[in-house]
């Protein structure tokens, strides 16, 4: 193990001195300005911050959340829906799996309602705050 860190010690300090040694040394007799001219002021760049969400208002970052949240939720509601209707299907007459699938479809159709009466009620608030 020694000697597997003294070798990679000894390769990185054999590769990477090189680039050391090659930095070449500033010419300090002009005062340090290698290539400037004087004469142009410098004007700093203004500082531009980009927008990649292209929102305006923290309203408007909240909106596009919930109703992607919704969305999701919605889809995931949907999903269930799906499964509940295969274990029925699936249940080969027995009753506990048909009600168990039944009991899924019940709930996610539940969910599904309250999911679409969520997303009215925060297009209504949204809408009234003008986002």
């Amino acid at each position: 193990m020694k000697k597997l860190v003294a070798s990679v010690f000894l390769l990185n300090l054999l590769f990477f001195s090189p680039s050391v040694i090659a930095q070449t040394s500033v010419d300090d007799s002009n005062g340090g300005n290698q290539g400037t001219d004087n004469s142009v002021p410098y004007v700093p760049t203004p500082i531009v911050l980009d927008n990649p969400l292209e929102v305006s208002s923290p309203q408007v970052l909240i909106a596009r959340i919930i109703n992607n949240v919704l969305g999701v939720v919605g889809t995931l509601a949907l999903v269930m829906f799906i499964y509940g209707g295969l274990i029925w299907m699936t249940s080969s007459g027995s009753s506990e799996k048909v009600k168990q699938g039944r009991d899924i479809i019940l709930w996610s159709v539940i969910g599904l309602v309250v999911i679409f009466s969520a997303y009215t009620i925060v297009r209504f608030v949204i809408q009234g705050i003008g986002a």
